[in-house]
C-alpha cells in the first residue's frame, strides 16, 4: 500500500496570518500523525493557540503517548494557561503502523468525511473543542489500513463557506463526485478549497484548512519513503 496526503491551507481575507496550524510527526512505534488545530477567532492571537496546542499534541506523540492522552493533555493545558476562557479545535489523523490501523481523534465540531469500499460516510458524532473544561474528551474512531480507505478533515471555513450569500458548501457530495473521478489526495483538498473560495467569491470569511489522505495499492521498488512539501511565502 502508499498513503497519499493532501493539504491545502488559506488566511482569512485581509488577514496577513492563519489562525489554524497543521504539523505533522513521526511516531515513536511507527506511521505518521498529522495534527490540525483551529485557534479562536483569526489572526496572530488564534495562531498562537493553535500553535501551542499542535506543539503539545505533537511532542507527547513522539513520545509515544497515545493520541487520546495527547488530545487531552493539550486541552488540559490550554484550560490551565487560558483559564477556560480560549478554546481550539483539533483533529489527529495517524497512520499507526504498530497496530495497522488509521486512527482518527476528534475534537472538533466539524464533521469527518470517511470512505472506505466506494461508500462515503459522514463522521459527524457531538465534539467539544478542546481548552474548555477539565473534562473534555475526543471522538476516536479506528480503521484499518487498506486499499480504498480515505479521510478528508477540515476545519470550519469550509462548512461556512458561502454563509454570506445565503449559500452552503456540501463537502461530502463534493469529495464524492472528486474520488468517483480518481481525484488524488492534492487534488482532493486543492479542489474542496478552490470550491470553497468561488462561493466566497475569493474573500474568505474565515481560515480554512483541508486534509485529505487516501490508500493506495503500491509496488514497493526501493524500499524508499518519500514525502513533497510545498509552500509559497509571498
Amino acid at each position: 500500500m502508499r498513503i497519499d496526503i493532501g493539504v491545502a491551507k488559506i488566511n482569512k481575507y485581509a488577514t496577513s496570518e492563519s489562525g489554524d496550524t497543521l504539523e505533522v510527526v513521526e511516531r515513536a512505534q511507527g506511521g505518521l500523525s498529522i495534527v490540525l488545530a483551529d485557534g479562536q477567532r483569526s489572526g496572530r492571537g488564534a495562531k498562537r493557540i493553535s500553535n501551542m496546542v499542535v506543539r503539545k499534541v505533537i511532542a507527547l506523540l513522539a513520545e509515544g503517548v497515545r493520541d487520546g492522552a495527547a488530545a487531552r493533555a493539550a486541552s488540559d493545558y490550554l484550560y490551565a494557561h487560558r483559564q477556560g476562557t480560549v478554546q481550539s479545535t483539533l483533529n489527529i489523523l495517524s497512520i499507526d503502523l504498530e497496530s495497522n490501523t488509521l486512527v482518527i481523534t476528534r475534537n472538533n465540531p466539524a464533521p469527518l468525511i470517511m470512505g472506505r469500499a466506494g461508500q462515503l460516510q459522514l463522521l459527524d458524532e457531538p465534539s467539544q473543542p478542546v481548552g474548555l473544561s477539565r473534562n473534555t474528551r475526543p471522538v476516536i474512531r479506528e480503521a484499518p489500513l487498506e486499499v480504498g480507505l480515505c479521510l478528508v478533515a477540515y476545519t470550519d471555513g469550509l462548512v461556512h463557506a458561502g454563509d454570506r450569500l445565503g449559500q452552503r458548501l456540501d463537502p461530502m457530495a463534493e469529495a464524492d463526485g472528486l474520488l468517483a473521478a480518481g481525484a488524488s489526495a492534492q487534488a482532493l483538498a486543492d479542489a474542496l478549497l478552490a470550491r470553497a473560495l468561488e462561493l466566497d467569491q475569493g474573500r474568505p470569511v474565515d481560515d480554512i484548512s483541508v486534509v485529505s489522505l487516501r490508500v493506495l495499492a503500491h509496488e514497493p521498488r526501493d524500499g524508499i519513503r518519500r514525502m513533497t512539501l510545498s509552500l509559497p511565502v509571498s
